[in-house]
């Protein structure tokens, strides 16, 4: 199973919240009350974030934090980079700086970075604008997103 940290799952919940007033600032207190997330790891990631330049910060009585630009501008995948590093599913992502003693005989490296670009581009595609405004049910997704099955199972392929 492929799992993102908790710290990261709480960096997009806040971003999306702070999606929603992008405009306005918010203190670390407040995102922490109204998104129900623990104080601590709420200031920790606004300053992680801040400092990737994701969001803006401000200082004094009206201060806080804002998106540094709007919701639509920023993906998943950005988030995730911010928070955790470069998006790879192996240690072998071609912008890996990291030697692989077993590169030389490695049959799969190509594929590996194949779907690494693939799950990089996906998590590239939802902008915070869209984590933001969750679909409500599969009949609100657009036509254009409907997901298809990646493996069907028994044998037969389903006629679309």
């Amino acid at each position: 199973m492929i799992r993102l940290t908790k710290q990261t799952d709480y960096g997009i919940v806040l971003l999306s919240h702070l999606a929603v007033s992008s405009e306005e600032h918010h203190n670390a207190p407040e995102l922490a009350r109204e998104t129900h997330l623990p104080l601590p790891m709420v200031s920790k990631i606004l300053k992680l974030l801040a400092r990737s330049s994701l969001l803006v910060s401000h200082r004094g009585v009206k201060g806080g934090y804002r998106l540094a630009r709007s919701p639509a501008e920023i993906s998943v995948a950005d988030v995730i980079a911010a928070l955790e590093g470069p998006i790879a599913m192996t240690e072998c992502a071609p912008d890996s700086s990291e030697e692989c003693s077993y590169e030389a005989f490695c049959g799969v490296r190509t594929n590996w970075q194949r779907i690494n670009l693939a799950v990089r581009d996906a998590l590239a595609s939802v902008t915070l604008e869209e984590m933001a405004a969750p679909w409500r049910s599969p009949q609100q997704v657009p036509q254009g997103l409907r997901l298809q099955p990646l493996v069907h199972l028994g044998g037969s392929q389903p006629t679309s």
